[in-house]
């Protein structure tokens, strides 16, 4: 009796070890497929760091007092992992805020010269105008690929601005610390992630596009020794190794479309320097594809001779 009772309590933790384990097991797995996950992290650590200074010594917290959450909160949201994908998110935010805080400011001011009774009416047309305008950009494919972010951005920090009941001096001192902060924010991640094990997107495109090319080489090589297995055996015998090398080709679109629309934003490095062919990049991506989707019609003739030689041998 009191052995059962042991294995019914044993068995929710074994249960719970076995899942810890592999957890565990598959964070190994990740940090193997790709180290720079693991630098990643440290560099994310690293940034934190850095602007939590402000907290930490009391003269740069009296000079930005709260408003040095801003700091922090921006790198939560703009560290990421390429340098493209970093600097595009630090540049929108900063360009965000810095227009928006300067409209803000301003319609502030126009609101507060129709008196009492006419602010707050100026102020909801101001923000249901700023609203529709830019949530109607946001639907253009150009600036939603390279530019949602910002618009995003824009939007809050109009509102923020000028829906607040300060005075107009509070109300540019405000302006200026959130502009302030998040400059820092942003500057501290574009800076880690440049010159600390920087990851650059343009060459995991370069890669993406290669891998794809050589995908489509290795089904062509391996597609006559196949089909004439088909021939001598009546069935492939490995028909998975065909399918399986190509059919990642043909989903590729998406990615390397918002490859390339981060890798513009990253500084100019390697061979090409500032006339990197990224645009050429996507029409090599597009014609891979189109190959593919041929290569995809050509594998039914796989399948299709060998029903019709089982037919013929029965």
């Amino acid at each position: 009796m009191t052995s059962s009772n042991h294995e019914n309590a044993a068995g929710p933790l074994m249960r719970l070890w076995g899942k810890i384990v592999g957890f565990a097991l598959k964070l190994k797995k990740q940090g193997k497929d790709d180290p720079r996950r693991i630098i990643h992290s440290f560099k994310m650590g690293l940034a934190l760091t850095l602007v939590s200074i402000f907290y930490y010594f009391k003269p740069l917290y009296e000079g930005f007092g709260l408003a040095a959450m801003w700091a922090i909160l921006t790198v939560v949201v703009v560290f990421e992992f390429t340098v493209g994908s970093t600097l595009g998110r630090g540049l929108n935010r900063m360009l965000a805020t810095l227009t928006a805080a300067a409209l803000g400011v301003g319609a502030h001011r126009l609101a507060t010269l129709s008196g009492e009774t006419g602010e707050p009416i100026l102020i909801a047309v101001f923000v249901f105008v700023m609203a529709g305008i830019v949530t109607f950009l946001r639907f253009i494919p150009q600036i939603k690929a390279r530019y949602d972010y910002g618009m995003l951005i824009f939007l809050l920090t109009f509102c923020l601005i000028s829906v607040s009941g300060y005075r107009d001096e509070e109300v540019i001192e405000m302006a200026f610390e959130r502009l302030s902060t998040i400059v820092i924010g942003s500057c501290t991640s574009v800076i880690v992630c440049i010159f600390i094990c920087p990851v650059w997107i343009g060459v995991d495109l370069h890669n993406q596009i290669a891998t794809n090319i050589e995908k489509l080489g290795n089904f062509l090589e391996g597609y006559g020794e196949e089909y004439f297995k088909v021939s001598r055996e009546g069935q492939p015998r490995d028909k998975s190794s065909i399918l399986d090398g190509y059919k990642s080709v043909l989903s590729s679109s998406s990615k390397e479309e918002t490859m390339a629309n981060l890798a513009r934003w990253e500084p100019r490095h390697g061979k090409f320097r500032f006339r990197h062919p990224w645009k050429q990049y996507l029409k090599v991506g597009s014609v891979t594809r189109q190959c593919a989707f041929k290569i995809e019609a050509l594998t039914a003739t796989l399948s299709l001779r060998s029903n019709h030689l089982q037919k013929f041998e029965a």
